[in-house]
């Protein structure tokens, strides 16, 4: 399915762009970002930290998506707007790490250490690589999470 389409089926909806929604889910996307971090991962903590980086990642498309006047409703809409942003090698890490998502949080899916530590550097490097590119106008509200770049 393309861009409009789901905009015909009312899975992605125009809006108004939304900077203070935008500023609210960036503050809260880089202080959950901030205690990740700090996790240590286990065998025990693995799936669950993995599942949460993706989630991070999604909020970041979700500010995205706010600034440029869009509601996305639906997880695999955002591969698609990557898509139509021109981003389509970065659409497909994104979707590759949604069905990783996927199948941890509905199908019970384990993950290794070495699995996870392998999905939480591709859900960081899409986070940097988005908000250097795309989140710019955020600057001043990401310089006061102290994000470091990863």
């Amino acid at each position: 399915m393309k861009f409009e389409d789901y905009i015909k089926k009312g899975i992605i909806k125009r809006s108004s762009p939304d900077r203070l929604l935008a500023r609210s889910l960036i503050k809260q996307t880089l202080q959950d970002k901030t205690f990740f971090d700090k996790l240590e991962i286990t065998e025990l903590s693995a799936r669950k930290i993995a599942s949460n980086y993706y989630d991070m990642l999604r909020s970041i498309l979700e500010v995205m998506a706010a600034l440029d006047g869009y509601k996305i409703y639906n997880h695999e809409a955002f591969a698609v707007y990557l898509k139509e942003k021109g981003e389509e090698e970065k659409s497909i890490i994104f979707d590759r790490l949604r069905k990783i998502r996927n199948n941890i949080n509905y199908y019970g899916a384990a993950l290794s250490i070495e699995e996870a530590k392998e999905t939480i550097v591709d859900a960081k490097y899409l986070m940097s690589y988005l908000i250097d590119k795309y989140l710019r106008e955020l600057r001043d509200e990401i310089k006061k999470c102290k994000v470091v770049k990863t």
